[in-house]
């Protein structure tokens, strides 16, 4: 394989339009070779913005181009395990956006395929690629804040009257991966497993669901080994927030705003002392995200690294979000 990767962008979903492709045009080590959309129209209107060479009005088409080495799948929830072994076939390795899928069912088969193939498969998780969130980890692993016994995550956003009384949205229906749970919780579960390095032996959640069946404003409860504890809330209902803060056994750290997507370009985070102390911690502004992740999968792509987040994380993501979409349903503990 060449020393630059080529990327075919399966889709011209807004994700992929403002954040993902210009992400990978900026990138050291790729460059999008073609993207399919269901409208040529407005795909030609990217491709000459971002200067792509090939616009294909047919996923199957993009899949069977030669010179792509990488697919990046940013469909609706229920097409990305169908579309990710599709690419599979086609010898391709896939960047999928989250959630890898809608159960940890479908999430084992993708994992299970992308070995078979001798393929790479990795969940669009831009938020741990972040030098802030790199920061945090490694200061938590480092004993910074003493033992950590509590992550706190919020993510909401608030879609509108309009949306959340017609439904008309892919996140309100339930047969294509809806629900805030699946659209925004998956970070809080991801964050709070990753910050604790531990997985969760119990659920418990409470939910608001839309007239489709959809959660729209969820919050549960994971309770870790050691005595470990994480919340969480995702919401369609509320005025946005994305945060977290950990709180260990001598200190804390708080994301108070911006805590899974920074759009803001000074990137900071609050740390509490056991003599509640505050400081804040200034961490590489500017840093893109969505170009860091990128990179990182293109270098394994190209032999360069091993994967630093493989989908057998993100299987276990999914089953802690299976178990907990069935602790809200049913109104009990679930044991993993």
């Amino acid at each position: 394989m060449a020393e630059r990767a080529k990327w075919g962008v399966l889709g011209n979903a807004n994700i992929a339009r403002v954040c993902i492709i210009p992400a990978i045009q900026k990138s050291r080590n790729c460059t999008v070779h073609a993207l399919a959309a269901r409208s040529p129209e407005q795909a030609k209107q990217v491709v000459a913005k971002h200067n792509i060479h090939h616009v294909y009005d047919d996923y199957a088409a993009l899949l069977a181009d030669p010179e792509i080495d990488v697919v990046y799948i940013p469909l609706p929830n229920h097409l990305h395990q169908s579309w990710t072994l599709k690419a599979f076939r086609a010898g391709k390795h896939v960047l999928c956006e989250k959630p890898l899928a809608c159960s940890a069912a479908e999430a084992g088969e993708m994992a299970d395929a992308a070995v078979e193939a001798g393929l790479l498969l990795m969940e669009g998780f831009m938020y741990r690629f972040h030098p802030r969130n790199q920061r945090i980890k490694k200061m938590i692993a480092e004993g910074g804040i003493g033992t950590p016994r509590l992550v706190r995550s919020t993510f909401c956003y608030n879609m509108g009257e309009e949306l959340l009384t017609s439904g008309d949205n892919a996140r309100f229906k339930r047969e294509m991966g809806g629900g805030a749970l699946l659209d925004v919780g998956c970070y809080s579960v991801s964050v709070a497993r990753w910050l604790l390095g531990a997985e969760p032996t119990q659920l418990q959640a409470e939910a608001v669901y839309h007239p489709s069946g959809v959660d729209v404003h969820f919050v549960g409860l994971l309770r870790f080994p050691d005595s470990g504890l994480a919340t969480l809330e995702a919401s369609f209902m509320s005025a946005l927030q994305q945060t977290y803060t950990v709180v260990g056994s001598e200190g804390a750290i708080e994301l108070p705003h911006d805590a899974f997507i920074p759009w803001e370009k000074d990137t900071v985070f609050t740390l509490r002392n056991k003599d509640q102390e505050v400081g804040q911690v200034h961490v590489t502004p500017g840093a893109d995200e969505y170009q860091l992740m990128v990179e990182h999968f293109t270098d394994a792509v190209l032999g360069k690294t091993a994967l630093d987040f493989p989908p057998e994380e993100s299987v276990r993501n999914m089953r802690v979000l299976d178990g907990l979409a069935e602790a809200a349903q049913n109104g009990s503990t679930v044991y993993l």
